[in-house]
């Protein structure tokens, strides 16, 4: 229905005020004495409304209804728009327009609720004196008489607490947004304002809920017993008592009847009709909490945590879902495996980064997010090890002074360290002599890598890190360059990644794109890429890396194309990395425990981690088509920088 369409125009002919018969009917007509009492106190009330209109001067200035936006539901969606997951406080709740709820539904609230709302003002003098014969025959307060505006503007400006003062205030508000707003749009505020059990508020989650449908398509039998909740929500849920629900959607079909806003046909069949329930949505876990709870983290920390539980927004992440389920069971399966081969207690954490955008494609913080939420791809700040001598070689070739062949030296060195003397020692305790960088970095020697540090000077390190996104502390210490930090495996991933694009990066984000529920555009993640390193230097370091898999420690790593990678394994075993490079993906790898103790002896980056990083591998880039890598030869390469101490 459109909003130029009034509901009115869609009905049989209302009588705009209850006739003789009606009031016979319900029992206020059994006398001239009570016919007289009837009049007599509508006068009152009526004169009543008056005085008491001119005393209720602090009311809500309801010409806030105008730009009034209720608390909607954050909605998490993986790239192709499969919803991830909702966040919201306590209104789960998705805004509609009018047209897109189902006449049906539109038809049968009204049948329960106000069915003269066309025809009154704000108020409905019929449906109060209804309420009074009602209340009167019970000894108490059985129905209000309130019309749809009345109920709309309590909920959105008073409380609901039972007074005659409150219901004054309700009258005088109506006829004030009667004034403001069209009936059309009233509707269209209470339909999505209504609260309908199970922390649905709004016909669009509610009919989510209860129906697994949208409201715009929900059956006349779906749409009266939705419409019988709205009174005692909890209590008439087909959740709670399924019996119960089907009889006040009897009552509802049978007031449709009655007013002639369906046939008996359509009320037949509504009555034979079989409820299918979907099921109770609000507070649903999310089915990547990984991803999701970063996102939910990044849209707080700029939006603030209102903002992200009440604004509505439709969040469009950098993830495929089955990508990213693929990557979490690629975990847990190589998890079962370490365990089995003496890596007790083993956690692991994978980033998976396109280096052409630097979206993440796949984040996975831990082995079972359900028995931990601690997101170690993104919080853990764990050494890197050797998968930090990258950063050396790069500030070497960026000084224009050294090249992938470059002869350095693999022989004893002593350098003064505070009041002591740090003399760097390989893995292997022993000494290859002069050597090209190539083979330093594929062989993952620390000893050249500690020289060209001092070679080209720490700070030049720290700046290259700094400019590859590593934020962890960094002293300008002479071990540094063997990775005695703190970093997350995403400042790795996002690090390496840059390389892999020749040093063009755009900050690693999960969010591609957030818009509000109507579309305007609050956040546009598209890859703005500057040009951040040298390309010629993150040429040379992509080359050198490829020769680490093709014949160093990264071995384990090899597959059907062109990978840049390199091993990382701290001294005492407690960190193990793989981090590898393709044009079209960077992945990185961390295994280590969270207490920060020993693995097991001899665990390395390249006997454990590499399987698991080709496994992986394997699957994510099934079908992407093999590319090759540019060769330094394509860039020019840097002229030397004179001065190069640190």
């Amino acid at each position: 229905m459109s909003s130029s369409n009034t509901f009115e125009q869609q009905q049989p002919e209302i009588q705009t005020s209850p006739s003789f018969e009606f009031w016979r009917q319900v029992g206020l007509i059994t006398g001239g004495t009570l016919l007289s009492t009837t009049m007599l106190t509508s006068c009152v009330v009526a004169g009543g409304l008056l005085g008491l209109a001119i005393s209720f001067r602090n009311l809500p200035n309801v010409r806030q209804i105008q730009n009034l936006l209720p608390a909607e539901t954050t909605y998490i969606y993986d790239i192709k728009g499969k919803l991830l997951v909702g966040i919201h406080g306590e209104a789960n709740r998705k805004f509609v327009s009018l047209d897109k709820i189902s006449p049906n539904l539109k038809r049968a609230v009204l049948a329960s609720e106000d069915s003269y709302f066309y025809h009154h003002h704000g108020i409905d003098p019929g449906g109060i004196g209804r309420a009074a014969v009602v209340n009167w025959k019970a000894g108490g307060v059985k129905e209000g008489g309130s019309t749809i505006t009345m109920q709309l503007v309590k909920n959105l400006f008073l409380s609901n607490r039972r007074a005659f003062t409150r219901k004054v205030a309700e009258a005088i508000l109506a006829i004030r947004v009667e004034q403001l707003l069209t009936k059309d749009r009233i509707l269209e505020m209470y339909l999505n304002e209504v609260y309908w059990g199970h922390n649905n508020y709004g016909a669009e989650t509610a009919a989510r809920t209860y129906f697994d449908k949208s409201a715009e398509n929900l059956t006349l039998a779906e749409s009266a017993m939705m419409a019988s909740l709205v009174q005692a929500p909890e209590q008439f849920s087909p959740f709670v008592n399924i019996n119960l629900a089907k009889q006040k959607q009897k009552l509802v079909l049978e007031r449709m009847l009655k007013l002639k806003w369906i046939t008996q046909q359509e009320y037949d069949n509504a009555i034979n009709q079989e409820i299918k329930l979907g099921k109770i949505r609000s507070f649903q876990p999310s089915s990547l909490p990984y991803v999701t709870n970063t996102v939910a983290q990044e849209l707080i920390k700029k939006f603030g945590h209102d903002a992200v539980i009440k604004g509505g927004m439709r969040v469009q992440t950098t993830v495929d879902a089955d990508f990213q389920m693929m990557a979490e069971k690629t975990i847990k399966k190589w998890h079962k495996t370490l365990e089995s081969r003496g890596l007790k207690k083993n956690q692991m954490a994978l980033i998976a980064i396109d280096p052409r955008t630097q979206f993440i494609k796949a984040l996975v913080g831990g082995v079972d997010s359900k028995t931990s939420e601690f997101n170690r791809a993104t919080q853990a700040l764990r050494q890197p090890g050797s998968a930090f001598k990258p950063f050396v070689y790069y500030a070497a070739f960026a000084s224009g002074k050294f090249t992938p062949d470059t002869t350095v030296l693999d022989t004893p060195v002593s350098y003064p360290d505070s009041n002591t003397r740090y003399s760097p020692r390989n893995y292997d305790n022993t000494f290859k002599g002069a050597i090209p960088i190539r083979t330093a970095l594929a062989l993952s020697r620390n000893v050249p890598a500690v020289k060209l540090g001092q070679a080209v000077g720490i700070n030049k390190v720290i700046a290259t890190s700094r400019t590859l996104g590593i934020m962890s502390p960094m002293e300008p210490v002479t071990s540094l360059p063997l990775g005695a930090i703190g970093v997350t495996p995403l400042e790795m991933a996002s690090a390496y990644a840059t390389f892999a694009s020749y040093g063009w990066r755009s900050p690693p984000t999960l969010i591609a794109r957030v818009t509000d529920s109507r579309g305007n555009v609050l956040l546009d993640n598209t890859p703005k890429p500057r040009l951040v390193l040298d390309p010629w230097a993150s040429a040379a370091v992509v080359d050198v890396m490829q020769t680490a898999v093709k014949q160093g420690t990264g071995r384990g790593a090899i597959i059907d194309r062109p990978v840049a990678g390199k091993t990382g394994t701290t001294s005492s075993e407690k960190d193990i990395w793989f981090i590898g490079s393709v044009p079209q993906l960077t992945t990185a790898i961390w295994v280590g425990r969270d207490d920060n103790t020993q693995l097991v002896r001899g665990a390395t980056g390249g006997g454990m981690v590499t399987p698991i990083w080709r496994d992986f591998m394997l699957k994510a880039l099934k079908g992407v088509p093999v590319e090759n890598f540019k060769t330094p030869s394509k860039f020019s390469r840097p002229k030397p920088i004179k001065n190069t101490k640190n």
